[in-house]
């Protein structure tokens, strides 16, 4: 297990929102991402998760005034599952760019075929 304070996960998660290619940024819109330190009881080994209506399923009557969807990243799954810090870069940036394509609408089985499983 690393240790690593809730400030320094945040700042990784950050980095890893910052990595994203700008094409991709530019298309998101009203979803916030945030940092928890535990997954609900059920999924404890949940690293991350996306909550809202992917673009792909938003139809014309999608109210672009409704909360922001969420993406939340979990901070003791991932420093409990690395054995280094850079693993926790690694594992924290897969982690967001898997979250962020659900957001686009790529399913689980696309995002491991293409290797952000």
């Amino acid at each position: 297990m690393v240790e690593m304070t809730r400030e320094e996960f945040e700042l990784e998660v950050s980095d890893a929102l910052d990595q994203l290619p700008p094409q991709v940024v530019d298309h998101i819109d009203n979803v916030v991402v945030l940092v928890e330190d535990e997954p609900p009881t059920e999924t404890p080994d949940l690293l991350g998760i996306y909550d809202g209506i992917p673009l792909t399923e938003r139809g014309f009557m999608w109210d672009g005034g409704a909360l922001p969807d969420r993406i939340t990243i979990y901070r003791n799954p991932t420093l409990r599952m690395c054995e280094s810090v850079e693993e926790v870069v690694e594992e924290v940036l897969v982690t967001v760019v898997h979250e962020v394509a659900h957001y686009f609408g790529i399913d689980d089985d696309r995002l491991h075929e293409l290797g952000w499983g």
